[in-house]
């Protein structure tokens, strides 16, 4: 089954099966925060810091797998496989968007 993203999204995800921490980062806003393993990650500076870090963490495969909108955020539901503690493991992308980037991803 095909899921259908929001562009921001799209690129995102595509962006998170490279190495590029730059391609991810430009996928936020300047001033967006991301919520992950407990820490907050402020501004695209950080935010490429945190790709990097990541990558070099865990090696990983996503698979999106359902996509719900509300109000103000859209939820994605992605499958993850990898050399990370609890692999496999079904995490939510929680993105709210403004204009063509993103504004805030919380992961759970």
């Amino acid at each position: 089954m095909t899921v259908q993203l929001p562009k921001p999204l799209a690129e995102y995800f595509a962006a998170a099966y490279t190495d590029d921490a730059r391609r991810i980062a430009a996928c936020f806003a300047e001033d967006a925060v991301v919520h992950d393993e407990g820490r907050d990650i402020c501004g695209q500076r950080a935010i490429r810091a945190w790709a990097e870090e990541t990558r070099r963490k865990y090696r990983y495969h996503v698979e999106v797998t359902k996509v719900e909108k509300t109000a103000d955020r859209t939820v994605v539901t992605a499958h993850l496989t990898g050399d990370f503690p609890g692999s496999p493991i079904d995490l939510l992308y929680r993105f709210k968007l403004v204009g063509p980037e993103i504004l805030a991803l919380e992961i759970d």
